[in-house]
């Protein structure tokens, strides 16, 4: 059973985390960035921690941030709510390292599914319906045309690496390949 939750995000997913957490009776503690001192989210937990800078990366990305403020709380769980570290096996891995509960997927299938292509190989050799698709490495317009050729267009073009589909670009028409590629 957990006893004590730290929230590492911020605003309306950390409010509705805490909001649930202390329907369950568990204790809360949220961590903030320094613009968000006074936000509604840190006066809701029952602890507050400061991680220090105005910014996310200087903040609520800061793993070992995070950690320490588990550990400082005795919070026996964390919750990444999503987006932040939500889909980072650093802090689901840091976790279990100090025996705090990562309320989220293991380090492992994170990893798996931080990668669009390996997640998508991996579901695939399950079983699971994928959408077609062509992993393409450079901007070569031969190449971007031959793999929308054996796809299909429309095609959508998405980063490997990327995140809330931040980059992603509709091509119905050949000639926008290559803009659409540089883009993502």
């Amino acid at each position: 059973m957990i006893a004590k939750l730290l929230v590492a995000n911020r605003g309306e997913i950390a409010r509705r985390v805490l909001r649930a957490a202390r329907g369950m009776g568990i204790a809360t503690v949220a961590v903030f960035a320094d613009p968000d001192r006074d936000a509604p989210f840190v006066a809701e937990a029952d602890e507050a921690v400061p991680l220090g800078g105005a910014t996310s990366a200087e903040s609520y990305l800061r793993v070992e941030a995070v950690l320490a403020a588990a550990e400082r709380t005795g919070a026996d769980a964390v919750h990444p709510g999503y987006g932040f570290l939500a889909e980072q096996p650093e802090l689901a891995a840091g976790c279990r390292k100090r025996g705090i509960t990562f309320v989220g997927p293991p380090p492992e299938v994170l990893a798996v599914l931080g990668d669009k292509v390996e997640a998508k190989r991996v579901m695939a050799a399950a079983g699971v319906p994928v959408l077609p698709g062509a992993e393409v490495t450079g901007l070569d317009g031969e190449e971007l045309a031959a793999a929308a050729g054996r796809v299909g267009l429309p095609v959508m073009v998405k980063a490997t690496f990327g995140g809330g589909g931040i980059g992603m670009r509709v091509v119905a028409d050949p000639a926008e390949l290559q803009a659409a590629v540089a883009a993502a």
